[in-house]
């Protein structure tokens, strides 16, 4: 029989995170897959989570597939390259494996459907289940609570199960190990191709409270010497070439002994947080290896481990314990940090750690995920297969990229990859067969050239030289200074050889765009998080009226009404039994961000929570008994500001300023009717979701374009990116 195939996804994941790669951070498991197999240290991804989870599915690369960014935005037919979806011309390895006789299961974060497509009502064509997928359990978005997630069971959203303690890498691993169960008990005849994908280590860091304990004191001495130390590790372990130098600081990035106490302490239990989050993910990953093992198939499955891109800056200079700030462009202060610390890794702060721990994590190079430096794209790469693989606990040298896993895969199986699917006409794979260096550690790598690009910042691997640019974001693209380096001599992208080598570097540029013509990158495009307000003529939120129903399934936060930036109304008729009844009657967000309209001690209240910061407006009379309309309008100002007014059957019983609204995107906490599900907007009215005890008959919303008139469905937007 052909063997299993896992595919074991980490998000956010540096170079030298792991111990196997350098790090001081415990983890057990993975280096114990690196022991029994193979690890590579010149592996590279695309910097984004996204682009590179959609390169190692299809062989092919991200902008030709649709992916150039993330799935979160999706600018419409006239921009194939960021569609936020996979092209039908490359089938996924989980459809191929799945006509080829293998049964097929994904667990964990996918973030491969454009995100205004994460309804209850689909469309379906870009979830796992359309993708090759026999089964199907995580999360659809970029990301979500550890503690509360948004999840998905095949096809439809689900709440989380009621287990006391509940962490999601653990729920991630048990429907793992009951997928395979499943199958191995009912048709042991048949393979499995299993993608154990987990939410970890993107942000919020979060974890088992003793997890986070195990690491008190032990980032005491600060980020320099920590990252002193990893080197020394790499070189000690031949991760990495023994004259491989420490590249400076990034830009912005301060000297540990410069810091004032009270940043150390926020950011010494950032980073405590972080590395408590990695070792209980790496202990899930460990139950999972041992069910393998119990049920003897661990040594005829080919395990493929990698991160989906390097550390990630999205935690800013200090850190964060609110995600939606950073999607928003605010920056959070330290004191604010420090008096939430005792917060951070729980449920309720969406930590994520300051950019000098994320350049640890990167050790040796510089710069971070999202560019195009190797601190985005170089990532750890296990490669464990005990009957296939002889040479076990080896390095190997060899230059690939997330394209070549999949032809790797179906080298291994002697596949081949299908002229046309599903009627589809497919393109053909871009990526390279890695078997060879599985017995073969000094042949040449069979990959020569490859491009990056990622917001603007470009980047091209070839014969050994590498040409790389960063982008300073609204600067035109052919201003951009370009470095050089000889990776056969500088491991780290250490010495820039671009004054003294013209001609190579001028050769490379202008490859980079030969292969950017070859695989659909142009045009080039430097906007971020601003794409989240394009939204293309066939989503559910290109309209201006929205009706929602009670026991409407839980809804994600961009398929929701998008109401940054514009008035609105939200009118919902209402029956109360008696006055007793009370509760949420809708409720968009989590407590990062958010706002809810509810009834509590007999008061009709509208919360906005900007990042923390709750505008409240209030009734100032009862809400009646028996069949009522209630209403909310916001009175956009510009700018974020406006006024909050409530009424109750046309009159009007509530009015007050709100200061502040965010310009771009609510939390990933998603929309509820009559409820407030999974982490609350504000924790001061409820618990357990505070379900309205009367009845909601429906929930509707209208969005204006300033105070008086109606939005007209934003089609045009797509033409102005």
């Amino acid at each position: 029989m052909k063997p299993n195939i896992v595919y074991i996804v980490l998000d956010d994941v540096g170079f030298s995170d792991l111990g196997c790669y350098g790090s001081e951070i415990k983890t057990p498991n993975l280096d114990r897959l690196a022991g029994n197999g193979l690890r590579y240290n010149n592996f590279n991804v695309t910097p984004l989570c996204s682009p590179t989870r959609a390169s190692l599915l299809t062989g092919r690369n991200c902008h030709s597939v649709g992916m150039g960014s993330v799935a979160d935005f999706d600018l419409g037919p006239d921009h194939p390259s960021i569609r936020g979806r996979i092209s039908p011309s490359a089938a996924t390895v989980a459809e191929v494996l799945k006509e080829n006789g293998y049964s097929t299961m994904a667990s964990g974060k996918w973030h491969l459907a454009p995100i205004h497509q994460l309804t209850p009502a689909g469309p379906f064509e870009n979830w796992p289940l359309a993708k090759g997928f026999e089964r199907y359990y995580g999360f659809l978005g970029p990301e979500t609570n550890q503690f509360y997630p948004e999840l998905t069971y095949d096809n439809h959203m689900i709440d989380q199960p009621e287990k006391e303690n509940y962490h999601l890498s653990e729920d991630l691993v048990d429907m793992a190990a009951q997928f395979v169960t499943d199958q191995v008990s009912v048709t042991p005849d048949k393979p499995f191709f299993l993608y154990l994908a987990f939410g970890a280590q993107h942000a919020p860091h979060q974890a088992p409270q003793e997890y986070i304990d195990m690491y008190k004191g032990v980032f005491d001495s600060g980020w320099d010497t920590i990252r002193e130390q990893r080197l020394q590790r790499q070189k000690d372990l031949g991760i990495i070439p023994e004259t491989t130098p420490l590249t400076p600081r990034n830009n912005g990035v301060k000297a540990w002994n410069e810091l004032s106490e009270e940043e150390k302490t926020v950011f010494t239990k950032f980073q405590e947080v972080y590395s408590g989050f990695l070792t209980h993910t790496d202990a899930q990953i460990g139950r999972f290896i041992d069910f393998l093992e119990k049920i003897g198939k661990l040594d005829d499955t080919v395990i493929v481990f990698l991160s989906d891109n390097g550390a990630s800056q999205e935690g800013g200079f200090n850190g964060s314990v609110n995600q939606s700030m950073f999607f928003n462009g605010m920056e959070e202060e330290v004191e604010e940090l420090l008096r939430r610390v005792d917060e951070m890794g729980g449920p309720r702060a969406g930590t994520n750690y300051p950019k000098g721990w994320a350049q640890v994590g990167n050790t040796p190079f510089r710069q971070y995920k999202q560019t195009t430096h190797f601190g985005g794209t170089r990532v750890p790469f296990i490669m464990h297969w005990p009957n296939g693989i002889k040479e076990k606990g080896a390095i190997r040298t060899q230059f690939h990229h997330a394209i070549d896993v999949t032809p790797t895969v179906l080298d291994i199986l002697q596949l081949d990859v299908p002229n046309v699917f599903n009627g589809v006409p497919q393109m053909s794979m871009h990526g390279t067969s890695m078997r060879y260096s599985f017995e073969e550690a000094n042949r040449p790598s069979q990959r020569s050239t490859q491009y990056f690009e990622m917001f603007g910042h470009r980047a091209i691997v070839h014969e050994g030289w590498k040409a790389v640019t960063h982008h300073k974001k609204g600067v035109p693209f052919e201003e951009d200074v370009w470095e050089l380096y000889d990776l056969t001599e500088d491991f780290a992208e250490a010495n820039d050889l671009a004054g003294t080598h013209l001609e190579k570097l001028q050769e490379l540029q202008e490859l980079w765009l030969v292969e950017a013509g070859k695989y659909n990158v142009l045009p080039l495009n430097d906007k971020t998080v601003e794409l989240s307000s394009f939204v293309p003529p066939d989503s559910v939120t290109a309209r201006d009226t929205f009706t929602y129903y009670p026991g409407m399934a839980h809804l994600g936060t961009f398929a929701a009404p998008q109401i940054t930036n514009k008035s609105y109304t939200i009118t919902i008729p209402i029956e109360r039994a008696d006055v007793t009844s009370e509760g949420a009657l809708v409720a968009h967000g989590d407590h990062d961000s958010g706002y809810i309209i509810y009834i509590k001690d007999n008061r009709l209240v509208f919360e906005y929570n900007y990042v923390g910061t709750v505008y409240k407006v209030e009734s100032n009379c009862s809400v009646p008994v028996g069949k009522t309309t209630v209403r909310f309008e916001f009175k956009h100002m510009g700018n974020g500001v406006g006024t909050g007014i409530l009424s109750i059957d046309g009159n009007k019983v509530g009015e007050a300023p709100i200061d502040q609204t965010l310009p771009y995107r609510l939390a990933h906490g998603g929309l509820d009717v009559g409820r407030d599900g999974m982490s609350q907007v504000n924790d001061l009215y409820c618990d357990q979701g505070f379900p309205f005890t009367g009845k909601v008959m429906k929930v509707v919303y209208e969005l204006y374009d300033g105070v008086e008139n109606k939005v007209v469905s934003q089609k045009k937007e797509v033409a102005r990116v």
